[in-house]
């Protein structure tokens, strides 16, 4: 492969991974803890949306219970994240990990 090929393979690959970034940080996941009870909605750059709690889950005797649901249902977002972002940079890179980029 001459170097200007590979050059513009790169340049289009960097362009390829810039639209998937910005795709992602418009794609929004939905993580659940306690049948949606509790429910954290994140976008794919990592920013928590909002966080939604049900009434039925609110216990003022019971704090620590529903600190776990929300840590679970912000676990369960991250993990949503990391699934869409490795299944759409994924496609750009064809399935090559790229430290940083995953």
């Amino acid at each position: 492969m001459n170097p200007a090929n590979m050059m513009a393979q790169v340049k289009k690959m960097q362009a390829q991974m810039l639209k998937a970034q910005e795709e992602l940080a418009a794609t929004v996941v939905t993580g659940r803890a306690a049948g949606g009870a509790v429910t954290v909605e994140m976008s794919c750059d990592h920013r928590v949306k909002s966080v939604k709690i049900a009434p039925e889950a609110i216990d003022p005797n019971d704090v620590e219970t529903l600190e776990d649901l929300v840590v679970v249902a912000t676990n369960d977002a991250l993990a949503r994240v990391a699934e869409e972002s490795q299944k759409r940079l994924g496609a750009v890179t064809g399935g090559m990990r790229i430290p940083g980029m995953t």
